[in-house]
């Protein structure tokens, strides 16, 4: 089993069509139907079952598909960073961003690399605090930038200054005094937040979401006040809304910068991470 046969596999598993695999890879059909033959006798299982509309994946074909695709993305992110390392200030790298940072990460800082390297290119990867974690630990992203509270086990970090919530206020909905509101103020409104901000709360939320973005667009509609980070509004149209700090020095968190403990940082990582500072 190679490289080469998992790429095919990948294909036709997520193009339900052989022909249509061969499509994708630029390649005539029978050498594609060839190696996925080669690629069940190996294995001693069937990967999929043929059909008139196209070839469903086996029990071991889901299998094989999920890790394939994992091992496909890790030899790629090894090859990026080799490279990288071998090249010092060129390259890619691949900055993983919780969804809750967008508005601290990756930021202008980031933009001196362009002006530093122009051979260098960033790809930016976002998810939720347990996806960026994930993509660090496996190797997919060398450096994160995620949202307290997370475990920090095996990783190396570096933490901004503490940031409140703000309260995205649709007009008739508001509450509290000129620029603050405090969370008893708010025991009579429905909320809108994410799930890790929903689970420091006493309240249950009216409507929650995965994203903080998504929370300032169910305020910008009216659905609710929406409780996000403040440094996320740079990047979210909040309407007409009132915007107030939350006073509550329990709600605060912190964004850190996040890259593997037990893991040399490329040239272009560290410089990354330096630009990065405390995303202040």
């Amino acid at each position: 089993m190679n490289l080469k046969q998992l790429e095919y596999f990948v294909a036709i598993a997520e193009e339900g069509q052989i022909t249509a695999a061969a499509r994708r890879l630029h390649i005539s059909q029978p050498p594609l139907s060839y190696e996925l033959a080669q690629l069940e006798r190996e294995l001693g299982t069937q990967l999929v079952r043929r059909g008139p509309r196209g070839v469903t994946l086996t029990e071991a074909g889901r299998l094989l598909h999920e890790r394939a695709a994992r091992i496909l993305a890790m030899a790629t992110a090894t090859a990026r960073e080799v490279s990288s390392v071998g090249k010092g200030l060129t390259g890619t790298l691949c900055l993983a961003v919780c969804d809750s940072a967008a508005g601290l990460a990756p930021g202008t800082r980031l933009a001196e690399l362009s002006r530093l390297a122009p051979e260098v290119s960033i790809e930016v990867l976002d998810g939720s605090v347990p996806k960026v974690l994930e993509l660090v630990a496996s190797g997919l992203a060398e450096v994160g930038v995620v949202r307290t509270p997370f475990s920090s086990q095996g990783l190396r970090c570096r933490y901004a200054p503490a940031e409140p919530l703000v309260a995205v206020m649709p007009q008739e909905l508001e509450r509290g005094d000129e620029l603050e509101v405090r969370l008893t103020e708010l025991a009579d409104v429905p909320l809108a937040c994410s799930r890790r901000v929903a689970a420091q709360l006493a309240q249950t939320p009216f409507c929650l979401t995965e994203d903080d973005r998504a929370t300032c667009a169910c305020s910008a509609a009216g659905l609710g006040v929406g409780l996000v980070p403040r440094s996320l509004l740079s990047t979210c149209d909040t309407g007409a809304c009132f915007i107030k700090v939350v006073a509550e020095k329990d709600l605060e968190s912190r964004a850190a910068v996040i890259w593997k403990a037990d893991r040399a940082l490329s040239p272009l990582a560290e410089r990354a991470v330096a630009l990065l500072g405390e995303l202040a």
